[in-house]
């Protein structure tokens, strides 16, 4: 009998698994979009209803289907066809149904989601309509109680969001109106890059894909890879080349665990309450956004090889299936930080198989998160840090990450102090009656001229409200001409004001309240962290501006109100999405990985809360007015 040859059966062993991921994953595609009741001559032989259905050539034969294999054909299907009338057939009630500025009549027994069709929103679904996926949240941002009571489907539901397809219209003489929660927000997909020596741990080898040395595949055409800045309230992806190092593709959605809370904590209790449906939602959110760019860009989802995220603490941990909730509780440590702290892990980073967390990428691609710093303070601060280059300078440098969680990093040399601040939704359109993100309609500037507003929106349409940028132009423009004192109180003891009176959008003492409260967490974390480490704003040789907004802001109206610290104009950089081009640095090169590796280890966290004269601190934060040039140091 002949020997067998251990190399050569493990080589046709590998062979054979290439081929299996092969035939997967176009049968993966075809099953997606090729639907079973398509025949070759691209007719419907289904016997129920579905919105792909089109008249047939001639009389008598089936009915055409339309659909352009694009889109998961399940979504047409009408899961329960004889159950209830089609919106156009049933009787209209008074009421409409809006979305985005457009509307349609109201029918008692329709879905939200059949009117996302009739209004053409885009609403994701993989399991049919059915309540099983809980992909299709929408937000009901207004007539609530004029839909069916929750169903079983929706028990992890609160506060107004509902499942779409499960969500009914019981009152059709009422006024709806929904978002759905995957929106694309405005975002910088531009940012400068530096040149950086590529040597990324996934690589080529003449027909053999390598991770670390070791042979995973063969080459299928591209080897690509995502950096993912894993935002609480925006994620962004960036479809990374690993050959030429060039950013494909920039794209972003909202954070679709927004229905658990606006902030850190609230997911942080809602994960407590409904365990993984927080990180069902992200997962789903991003496969989809992984579909989408192998559609678009013409590749297979296995030529993803690597994934390197960026997030905090929280997103982070969630996305990595770990429990969160000692992140909520004092002393606000990840169960990974305490390992670590305790000796039991050499690293806070990450490394995990992308299929065991469902992510769709390459069978044997691995994903990487990049090491947690402290506390609240996490990887998509050491992103930040990579993106800067803090390492190649001598400079006194303050790093400010504005956001949901903003994160506040002073240094010099080997010398780091970080703080976090939780400074809430309010500059991200939370708690703000006519705030919202950064998306199409939103007021981005405004300036008070001749007792009016004048204003530009994002996409240049009519205005619907104002974002962060927005916002604080406003409160700099009230105060510059004696509309609103310091501590909040509008010019003649008014109780609101008319920002732009044809389109109802007003601001009020208690959004004022709201924002007052935001900006004094980013002013104590500036002023806490500066005065810790030894220095005032006229020492800081270099501020980077990171987040997402925060490239849009004004910086004189940002110092002007003290939402920033007063560092002179000239010395001020808007660094744009650092933590996803810090991501994307990581993926495309070893060194660096290995050098915030190191550098995580001596950064010196604070908690601001534990400074004996925080409160007078923050007390004094809330008024909108300059950070003083000089701070006043404990003796």
């Amino acid at each position: 009998m002949q020997k067998i040859d251990p190399a050569e059966y493990q080589k046709r062993l590998d062979r054979m698994e290439q081929i299996f991921a092969g035939i997967t994953g176009h049968a993966d595609v075809q099953a997606t979009y090729r639907c079973p009741y398509k025949n070759r001559f691209d007719q419907c032989t289904a016997l129920f209803g579905c919105r792909n259905q089109r008249q047939p050539r001639q009389t008598g034969e089936l009915l055409v289907c339309g659909s352009d294999e694009q889109l998961d054909y399940r979504d047409a299907w009408d899961s329960e066809p004889n159950s209830k009338p089609h919106p156009r057939d049933a009787a209209k009630g008074k009421g409409t149904i809006r979305h985005d500025g457009r509307t349609y009549p109201l029918n008692v027994g329709s879905t939200i989601f059949e009117y996302a069709d009739e209004l053409a929103v885009q609403v994701p679904t993989s399991c049919g309509r059915t309540g099983h996926c809980h992909e299709c949240i929408v937000e009901i941002t207004e007539g609530m109680e004029a839909l069916n009571q929750r169903t079983e489907d929706e028990a992890f539901l609160r506060d107004n969001y509902r499942l779409a397809c499960q969500a009914t219209i019981v009152n059709a003489d009422a006024e709806v109106e929904f978002a759905p929660l995957r929106r694309t927000p405005k975002i910088l997909t531009t940012n400068e890059s530096r040149s950086i020596d590529i040597d990324p741990l996934v690589t080529r080898k003449g027909d053999e894909v390598l991770f670390d040395g070791e042979v995973i595949d063969r080459y299928r055409g591209h080897l690509y890879g995502l950096a993912i800045d894993l935002g609480t309230t925006t994620v962004v992806v960036d479809l990374v080349d690993l050959q030429s190092g060039a950013s494909v593709r920039v794209s972003s959605f909202e954070n679709p665990q927004r229905f658990g809370g606006s902030d850190v904590m609230n997911r942080i209790s809602y994960d407590g309450q409904f365990p993984g449906e927080l990180r069902q939602a992200l997962i789903q959110a991003l496969n989809h956004q992984i579909e989408n760019l192998a559609t678009e860009l013409h590749f297979t989802r296995q030529e993803i090889y690597e994934i390197v995220v960026a997030g905090n603490s929280t997103m982070r941990d969630i996305l990595f299936r770990l429990d969160v909730q000692s992140i909520g509780q004092r002393p606000y440590k990840s169960l990974i930080e305490e390992e670590y702290r305790a000796g039991q892990r050499t690293t806070t980073s990450l490394v995990e198989k992308t299929r065991r967390l469902g992510l769709r990428a390459n069978p044997k691609a691995q994903i990487y998160s990049l090491p947690l710093i402290a506390s609240h303070v996490g990887a998509d601060t050491a992103a930040d840090l990579v993106a800067i280059d803090m390492t190649a300078s001598d400079e006194t440098f303050l790093l400010i990450d504005v956001g949901t969680n903003t994160e506040v990093i002073v240094g010099r040399g080997d010398r780091l102090v970080a703080a976090s601040c939780p400074a809430g939704p309010a500059f991200e359109g939370g708690l703000i009656q006519y705030g919202m993100p950064g998306y199409d309609g939103a007021i981005e500037s405004i300036r008070l001229v001749d007792g009016h507003f004048d204003y530009q929106t994002i996409g240049g349409v009519a205005p619907q409200g104002m974002c962060g940028s927005g916002l604080i132009d406003l409160l700099a423009e009230l105060r510059r001409h004696d509309q609103m004192t310091p501590k909040g109180v509008f010019a003649d003891k008014q109780r609101e004001l008319e920002i732009v009176p044809d389109y109802g959008i007003t601001f009020s003492r208690a959004d004022a309240s709201h924002l007052a409260q935001a900006k004094a967490a980013n002013y104590c974390g500036q002023y806490i962290a500066m005065r810790h480490f030894g220095v005032n704003p006229q020492d800081i040789d270099r501020l980077y501006l990171a987040g997402g907004f925060a490239n849009y802001v004004d910086i004189t109206s940002a110092i002007d109100i003290g939402f920033l610290a007063p560092v002179p104009v000239e010395r001020i950089v808007k660094v744009g999405n650092a933590a996803v081009q810090g991501a994307r640095e990581v993926l495309l090169s070893r060194a660096k990985r290995d050098a915030i590796e190191v550098l995580v280890k001596d950064i010196d966290h604070i908690e601001l809360e534990t400074t004996p004269d925080f409160f007078e601190i923050f007390v004094e934060a809330c008024q909108f007015k300059p950070m003083p040039d000089t701070f006043t140091y404990l003796t």
